[in-house]
Order: C-alpha cells, then structure tokens, then sequence
C-alpha cells in the first residue's frame, strides 16, 4: 500500500509535487506556529511600524506587533477555520445532493429551490449581511460560510449522483429492498468519489478566499486575532511608503491558493484516466 502510494506521488508532475510541498509546509507552520513564532500573537513588542531588522525580521504593526509572528500565527487560524467550515459545508452537500438525486420527485424539487433561492444571492454579499445579523462570532463564521457554500457543493453531488441513480445496479438494490441510506452508501457514494474529492479541494480553497476576503472588509476573524485578510487591511498604508509588508500576508494566501489548484488539477487528471 504505501510503495503504490509512492509510485503514485513519484510520478506526479512537478507542478502537484509543488502544490503538495506548499499545502504541508502550511500544515507544519500551522500545527508549530508557537514554536516557529519569535513573539506572542497580540504581544506588543516595540513602536509602532518599525522596519525589518535584526530585532524584528519583517517589522511591527500599527501597535507594535511583530509581523513575523502574527504571519506564523495567522497560518493558524485562518486554516483551522477553513477546514472546519470546508468539512461541514462538504458533508452536508455531498450527504443532500445524494439524497436528492437518490430519492428524486418532491424532496429533490424542494432541496433544489432551497439551493437555487440561496444561490440567487451573490455568496459574499449574503455573507456579509448574515454576519451582520448574527455577529462575527467564530461559530457564525463558520456556519455562515458553510451554509453559504454547502449550496455549490450540493449541486455538484447532485448532478454527479443524477448520472449514477439510474444505472442498473443502483435499479437492482431497490429492488432488494435495500434501504436508502445503504444505496446511498454502496452503490451511489463511491460512483461519485473522484469528483467529489476534486471538488472537495476547490472547496477549501473558495473557503479560504472567502475569510480572508470577509477579514479584509472587517467581517471576518475579528481582532486580536490574526489574519491574513486582516493584516493587509491594517498595513495597507505601508505600502505609500514603497513597504512590501502588506504584501506578505497577500502573497501567503497568492501560494497556497495556487498549491492547491495545481494539487486539483493533478487529482482531475488522474480521475479522468487520461495519459500525460
């Protein structure tokens, strides 16, 4: 199993085997942020806006915080949210988008119009108006933005499971009197695996922009926290004086982003079954 596993990745074109190193150098630096980081997140250190030195290697903040550390920290943060909220907007898709194809008639047109109502609204505008109703909280992020985005995963499902609910051997199980969640589970669930997956990176990745996104615009991870979105909206001003600092954290979002496209990409071709 793992030499398959290494034959696999070993012939993985350079652009997955890039996007792999991104994704578990951000997984490292999340996991041992504490460690990695010279300084406290929300510890004050020195002046306010210093320049990189020896004391401070990319500088301080508005209020004195070392940059580098609220970098490392916000790895953090920002994943660890991304992947709670990719996970539940994922399996409540996947697990109504089955559900929908699988049972058909009523509760598949009524599922549908719920989804097609909520997507009718552009996915950040309705993000922003939900936070401000129910707060900024982390819970409200979170179920927010996999409410939100649990509607594009459903589609998805549905539209995979459409093609499989009609084959013959899904036909079969009815017949035996299987229950649905047994057809779901056996018959339709590991038809639909390879897009799924793909699409479960694209997920994350959507997810990931969007708090960002939301951070930059003030709705997202609230202060003191750190964040990337945040952090270029507090040092946007930086960037008048020729500092790149506010750069930084856009072009640690910039990386990750690709990493997992280029990962997707890979994963795509390799379902397909198509050869280099």
């Amino acid at each position: 199993m793992a030499s398959s596993k290494l034959s696999v990745l070993s012939g993985a074109p350079l652009t997955a085997k890039f996007g792999l190193l991104v994704i578990a150098a951000y997984i490292f630096v999340a996991i041992f942020a504490p460690a990695l980081a010279p300084y406290g997140e929300r510890e004050i250190v020195g002046g306010a806006y210093e320049a990189w030195s020896d004391t401070f290697l990319l500088g301080t903040d508005s209020l004195g915080r070392d940059m580098l550390s609220r970098l490392l920290f916000a790895a953090r943060n920002t994943l660890a949210i991304a992947a709670i909220a990719t996970m539940l907007a994922f399996l409540s898709g996947v697990g109504l988008g089955l559900i929908a194809a699988t049972v058909g008639g009523r509760v598949d047109m009524v599922l549908s119009w719920l989804v097609e109502l909520v997507m009718a609204i552009p996915a950040l505008i309705l993000m922003l108006l939900l936070l401000s109703i129910f707060g900024t909280s982390i819970t409200s992020l979170i179920i927010i933005i996999a409410v939100v985005d649990m509607t594009r995963v459903f589609r998805l499902a549905r539209s995979v499971a459409l093609g499989v609910v009609v084959m013959d051997f899904v036909e079969a199980a009815r017949l035996r009197g299987e229950g649905l969640f047994w057809i779901i589970r056996r018959e339709v669930l590991p038809s639909t695996t390879a897009p799924l997956l793909a699409e479960l990176g694209l997920r994350f990745c959507f997810v990931f922009l969007n708090i960002a996104a939301l951070s930059f615009l003030g709705l997202g991870i609230q202060p003191p926290s750190a964040d990337w979105g945040s952090m270029v909206r507090e040092n946007a001003s930086l960037i008048s004086w020729g500092d790149v600092t506010p750069l930084l954290p856009a072009a640690a979002i910039a990386l990750l982003t690709v990493g997992i496209n280029f990962v997707v990409d890979w994963m795509l071709h390799r379902s397909s079954g198509l050869k280099d």
